[in-house]
């Protein structure tokens, strides 16, 4: 039975399937140069080596998983993001503001999202600060938030933030938990609980109809090791190829 009344079970599907999608890129195998294409850094690996007590094998392994990661984290973002596509009175602008919504008073809440409470330091803290200040000085009856999908806790509250030394706040700029939005925008204070609970079925279903989703094979430690079968004299030729000594460990 489905009851999430403010999506229908296609539209979420799809929007499930489009992220899915972005996460496609990272499906294929990684090659040392797609490894490298930033210049990994081999002092790095060797302190992770002996401090955790891992081989290089490990170690390059766990880099992969990072740089995976890395992309994956988009990914989550553009499914926090253009699912207020899918729901009513909500707006997902191609720039600006991450969402819009329009409330039955016409008045607007212009959102600004985050995937963790802990994504922005302070300086970018006071820019989006300032750019919520301008956005309520231009439009009288606007509100901004701040919503992020993991927050400390459940909550709708003023947004204080220190720009210049001094405290700031202003009633109509506000920082909101995820769950506390998804309430806002749709009049259902479990809404956000809803869609977390038929995540996994949907993914589930989507990938058994997708039988080409699979994850390619890594070549990066058979390419280190055609370099040289050490693989710390190999990530030492990967960054230090050029510098003075190195090249005695060819």
């Amino acid at each position: 039975m489905w009851n999430l009344n403010f999506i229908t079970r296609e539209n979420l599907k799809e929007h499930i399937r489009n992220t899915i999608s972005t996460y496609e890129k990272t499906l294929d195998g990684i090659d040392l140069s797609k490894f490298n294409s930033n210049i990994v850094d081999p002092i790095k690996m060797v302190f992770d080596s002996k401090v955790y007590r891992k081989s290089f094998e490990e170690v390059i392994k766990d880099e992969l998983v990072r740089q995976r990661d890395k992309t994956n984290s988009n990914a989550i973002g553009y499914f926090h993001q253009n699912m207020f596509k899918y729901i009513e009175n909500c707006e997902v602008p191609k720039e600006g503001f991450d969402v819009i919504y329009t409330k039955k008073d016409g008045n607007k809440i212009y959102i600004e999202m985050k995937n963790k409470h802990n994504t922005m330091n302070s300086s970018s803290s006071q820019k989006t600060y300032m750019r919520m200040l301008n956005k309520i000085a231009k439009e009288s009856t606007a509100e901004c938030f701040l919503v992020e999908a993991i927050a400390k806790n459940s909550q709708n509250m003023v947004w204080k933030v220190s720009v210049d030394g001094e405290r700031v706040e202003n009633e109509r700029i506000k920082r909101v938990s995820l769950d506390k939005f998804y309430e806002i925008v749709t009049g259902d204070n479990e809404a956000f609980y809803k869609i977390c609970m038929e995540l996994p079925k949907l993914i589930d279903e989507i990938i058994n109809e997708n039988k080409e989703l699979q994850v390619g094979t890594d070549t990066v430690i058979d390419e280190l090791r055609d370099k040289n079968p050490d693989l710390l004299k190999a990530l030492y030729l990967l960054a230090f190829k050029e510098y003075e000594g190195f090249k005695n460990l060819e």
